[in-house]
């Protein structure tokens, strides 16, 4: 990669012999011209048609003429918050603010306003008055209908609305882009473009077909309602049999939005990730710091997108849909290629994957052409006889990557579904991720232990997680490697009772380590979870869902995870009452915490054991000056064979 970047200034404009742009794109991130940020693709997309576009990234929001840099743009303005929603860029699911910004130069914090999309457009509108405004992004695409929005803890109007734009373009928008390009270019007004798959827009008259959501009005007054109509958009995420789905927002009009643009062919997805991109951040920010997120995505290649998984706290479905896409081995293998060209390349690939690492194809031969199931998940809660569950493409590829010259290892961190793995009937993958594929520490994502909890995480019960624990140690064994499995953990997800917490910290317990870091559910807008988290209803079902929204008990729920930290004790023992798990409060080995001081222990929890069955792991042990020894991070876990 070492492609020219894109103007960020007038005089670079105005070198290559453009006054006038043809677009305009308003970037909360800052510019790095790398296949891993959206702006990136979408922009050197459009310079691939022959369009000029000009990169105005972090402007001041608080001065209108910081967004007047090129002037009016011949077309349109293009506008995205970036890589993440600003709000969760922002803020910490505590709502607390974040300390830094791994999209800033020098991770400086504060670069970017709140709501970004909508501070941005309605910051055009003040000096631009007619000039077509078009949303994309992440932050667009999520709220691209009423949602609910958990820092405000309410219902939102489609950001549509709020922000004064006239178009979305949601999900990955290469194919939509292109065409909104194409029907501005021929003069077609913006009102006017209204059949665009991957779009969202304003009207005042609904079109004749497609699906009347429940209004704004009554999504914001019954959560019953939101929960329909959730359940509607989510039925309606697949480009062949998608509707089109209308939204009432009284005297304002509707909010229409058309079905979402076909998945990319691998030819598609080739062009795309070999345009000329410069593979870095802008050199403009070499003084202020260099940009954090660049450092794990530099040497990383993409090779899909698209999750057939499901997990009901992930937005995938809604942005980049169920259908898996990928680039062929060739593109791939060009790619690593030029890193092995790059003088700071130590010959290490970090990742080799997408949403999902080892998705390499459809879930099933019938996607391509007729689309997703609307009512059946690919994976759970069993995986579908239809799944073809086949490493042999993604072993092949990887096996090429390790052969050429100046590559010294490639890694997979981007995550694998170890219920897929299971599924392989070849035990090869497995086998070759153990001996090649693995930093030390192979991150699994088993969320939680209670299939109560798994089932609305849309997660597979804890036995799948079990048995790929007990294959990966065993390949371990049989290869002589010493690797661990690191699991990712969430505490307070709809459906987990205080319960179903002290069990997971029973199950952290017996791992005999203490997860350094834990997630608290995050509630994000558009995700299955988060209906589930606002209406307390499980909108599958229609059926009630508890839900852990009072900020002490998701703080006890946390606490649980690491429970030997001292300042969680009072927590700890809070949560431990509060489930009827006293007995938790002891000495002995099963105890999570100890009695206070002089008080005296109503059980000590039984004589310390290690758990048996399919896997043993690693504990505190007293070293020769009897200090503790606590193992982090890793799972020391031995098979039985």
């Amino acid at each position: 990669m070492s492609g020219k970047f894109m103007p960020v200034t007038r005089e670079e404009m105005e070198e290559r012999g453009i006054l006038q742009p043809d677009f305009v794109y308003i970037l909360g991130d800052a510019y790095v011209d790398h296949p891993s940020f959206g702006a990136a693709i979408i922009t050197r997309l459009l310079e691939s048609r022959g369009y000029s576009v000009g990169i105005i990234s972090q402007p001041d929001w608080k001065k209108k003429e910081s967004i007047a840099l090129f002037g009016e743009p011949r077309l349109a303005f293009l506008v995205s918050a970036g890589n993440m929603d600003s709000m969760v860029n922002h803020y910490t699911v505590s709502r607390k603010h974040r300390k830094t910004d791994a999209y800033s130069p020098g991770g400086e914090m504060g670069l970017r306003p709140d709501r970004a999309v909508t501070v941005y457009s309605n910051l055009i509108r003040q000096t631009y008055k007619n000039t077509p405004i078009i949303l994309g992004g992440i932050e667009a695409s999520l709220r691209r209908m009423a949602h609910y929005d958990y820092w405000a803890d309410a219902m939102k109007h489609s950001v549509l609305l709020d922000s004064g734009a006239d178009m979305i373009s949601y999900g990955m928008g290469e194919r939509s882009i292109l065409k909104i390009a194409e029907a501005l270019d021929m003069g077609i007004p913006v009102e006017h473009i209204t059949n665009i798959p991957g779009t969202v827009y304003r009207t005042k008259e609904p079109p004749k077909k497609g699906i009347l959501l429940p209004s704004y009005e009554e999504v914001s007054g019954d959560k019953r309602a939101y929960a329909k109509s959730f359940k509607i958009q989510y039925e309606n995420t697949d480009p062949f049999t998608g509707n089109v789905l209308m939204e009432s927002y009284g005297g304002k009009g509707y909010i229409v939005q058309n079905p979402p643009s076909k998945p990319l062919s691998q030819k598609e997805m080739d062009e795309v990730y070999g345009l000329p991109y410069a593979g870095t951040y802008h050199p403009m920010y070499e003084k202020k710091g260099k940009i954090p997120a660049i450092e794990e995505i530099r040497f990383s290649i993409t090779s899909n997108r698209g999750c057939f998984g499901g997990c009901n706290f992930c937005a995938l479905a809604f942005h980049q849909g169920r259908i898996v896409q990928t680039r062929s081995q060739e593109s791939i293998l060009e790619e690593a290629e030029k890193f092995t060209r790059e003088p700071d390349f130590k010959g290490y690939i970090h990742d080799v994957g997408g949403p999902t690492a080892d998705f390499r194809h459809p879930s099933c031969k019938k996607q391509m052409t007729k689309g997703i199931c609307t009512n059946r998940q690919c994976l759970f809660p069993k995986p579908c006889k239809n799944l073809e569950a086949d490493h042999k493409d993604y072993l092949e590829l990887l096996r090429k990557l390790r052969k050429l010259p100046g590559v010294k290892k490639v890694f997979i961190r981007s995550g694998i579904r170890f219920d897929y793995v299971n599924q392989d009937p070849s035990p090869e993958f497995l086998d070759e991720l153990v001996r090649y594929h693995v930093s030390g520490q192979l991150r699994v994502a088993p969320e939680h232990v209670s299939d109560q909890v798994l089932y609305y995480m849309g997660k597979p019960e804890h036995q799948v997680y079990e048995e790929f624990i007990r294959r990966f140690y065993k390949a371990n064994e049989k290869y002589g490697m010493k690797q661990y499995a690191v699991p990712y953990l969430m505490s307070s997800h709809p459906g987990c009772t205080m319960k179903e917490a002290v069990k997971l910290a029973e199950y952290v317990r017996d791992m005999g380590f203490m997860p350094e870091q834990v997630q608290d559910f995050y509630p994000t807008p558009s995700t299955m979870s988060t209906c589930m988290y606002y209406t307390g209803i499980d909108p599958r079902t229609g059926e009630k869902v508890y839900v852990p929204r009072d900020s002490r008990e998701k703080a006890m729920q946390r606490a649980l995870l690491q429970y030997r930290k001292p300042e969680n004790y009072e927590l700890v023992r809070e949560a431990l009452e509060r489930a009827g798990r006293t007995d938790l409060i002891g000495f002995g080995g099963k105890s999570l915490i100890r009695p206070r001081k002089g008080e005296k222990a109503g059980q000590t929890g039984g004589k310390r054991t290690e758990k048996t069955g399919q896997h043993l792991q690693g504990r505190e042990k007293a070293g020769k000056s009897g200090k503790k020894k606590t193992i982090r991070n890793v799972h020391r876990k031995k098979t039985k064979g």
